[in-house]
């Protein structure tokens, strides 16, 4: 039978998808990860102690309990160091529980389970599964390979310019402080996979940077959350048109254009802001939050809830692999403007069921909100097509896919 191993280091939606389409196929062998919290284990009665309510953002489902392998400890010290504000110990490559060490330490405990048992398949994440890789290259089993975000070499062609652009956004850009031991890593991985999964065909696109020769790359979008049928739309005649943005305050997401474009437009719309980021070393940050709704964090179940109160989500990232705050917007009837530098051109048609935009560009956002505070009605009609968008995958769809891509390269794998 085959049965394989898959690594991450902390789990999210898409993993665990993953996890529950290779379970569902008899295809989960194992998964080592750090923190996973299932029905009745220590780590799911602990999340409802106070201060301990993150554990559950590590939850998965009771069908993959006998497959997680658990490798705690330096997960639960970047937890404590963090909350203890010990930046050394957390920082960049370098802190003991930083998350590189983290990821290589999951690395070296799936690389020996593979030494001592007997797996048909790898399936890891970048960052994390080089030593893995390079074991199941000796005992002769197929890897695959997710790649969540673009390439690291377009990443930097991408966001380059904006460090002349918009100098005063620049302590906000990250990905620029890799070491070259990091990188090499990155390509090495790439190198090894058998067969590469991104979520987005921007992120396939980046790869064409790559210097060498590539495994088939294969698109298959995420899921989307389950669609909120309860969604009403308030009239927007007589109020401001209520913008929302969610994600992490860089300028890999294009928040300058994004605060450029609504400039001036203070009277007709409101903006909300919910994502954390250096505000105490960017002035410029901090000067734009303190003129809208500034929210640092919010549950998960909140952030579809404020969602699904909002009439648009701007999203204009420059650099994204997939965006799944444009799914999450999409599932609560709430449509989104975006950037061709996300999933958004596999799963929106602009005009239809939200819009797409060029990215590092305030004038196609402002064209589009312009358009939307004269003509709001179509709030209602493109929030109500991006739900049936929505409806027309849930994360199911994307478990079956990667199972059956996986079964059947793992067919044409034996037959070789």
């Amino acid at each position: 039978m085959n049965r394989g191993i898959v690594v991450h280091p902390t789990g999210n939606a898409n993993v665990r998808a993953v996890l529950d389409g290779f379970s569902s196929h008899g295809l989960l062998g194992e998964f080592h990860t750090t923190v996973g919290c299932v029905p009745g284990n220590v780590f799911c009665r602990l999340s409802d102690f106070p201060g301990m309510s993150m554990l559950k953002r590590r939850g998965y489902s009771s069908e993959i309990a006998s497959a997680l392998k658990m490798h705690p400890w330096r997960e639960l010290g970047r937890i404590f160091a963090q909350k203890a504000h010990l930046s050394s110990m957390i920082g960049h490559e370098r802190g003991i529980f930083s998350v590189d060490k983290i990821y290589q330490n999951i690395d070296k405990y799936s690389k020996n389970a593979l030494l001592n048992k007997d797996f048909s398949f790898v399936y890891g994440y970048e960052d994390g599964i080089e030593s893995t890789f390079a074991e199941a290259k000796k005992v002769k089993i197929p890897c695959f390979y997710d790649l969540p975000i673009g390439y690291w070499r377009a990443m930097r062609e991408c966001l380059s310019p904006e460090m002349e652009k918009n100098p005063d956004w620049n302590p906000t850009l990250g990905g620029f402080d890799d070491s070259d031991a990091k990188l090499r890593r990155k390509d090495n991985e790439l190198a090894m996979a058998d067969v590469i999964y991104v979520a987005s065909s921007f992120t396939k696109k980046t790869l064409e940077l790559y210097p060498g020769k590539l495994a088939p790359v294969e698109v298959v979008p995420y899921g989307f959350p389950e669609v909120n049928r309860n969604r009403e739309y308030s009239s927007p005649h007589g109020r401001k048109i209520r913008l929302l943005y969610v994600g992490g305050l860089s300028q890999r997401k294009g928040l300058s254009y994004m605060f450029d474009a609504i400039e001036g437009l203070e009277r007709h719309v409101e903006l909300t802001v919910v994502g954390l980021g250096n505000i105490g070393g960017t002035p410029i940050l901090k000067s734009k939050l303190q003129k809208c709704n500034y929210i640092p964090s919010l549950s998960h179940e909140n952030v579809l809830s404020l969602m699904a109160q909002s009439d648009v989500l701007l999203f204009p990232s420059l650099f994204e692999g997939f965006g799944l705050v444009v799914t999450e917007a999409m599932s609560q009837g709430t449509p989104v403007i975006t950037t061709e530098r996300t999933c958004g051109p596999d799963i929106i048609e602009s005009g239809s069921d939200g819009w797409l935009v060029n990215a590092a560009n305030s004038a196609p956002i402002r064209e589009r909100i312009e358009d939307i505070i004269l003509h709001p009605e179509m709030l209602a009609q493109v929030g109500k097509s991006a739900m049936n968008t929505a409806a027309g995958r849930p994360w199911n769809v994307y478990s079956e896919a990667m199972a059956k891509s996986v079964e059947k390269h793992l067919k044409e794998w034996n037959l070789e």
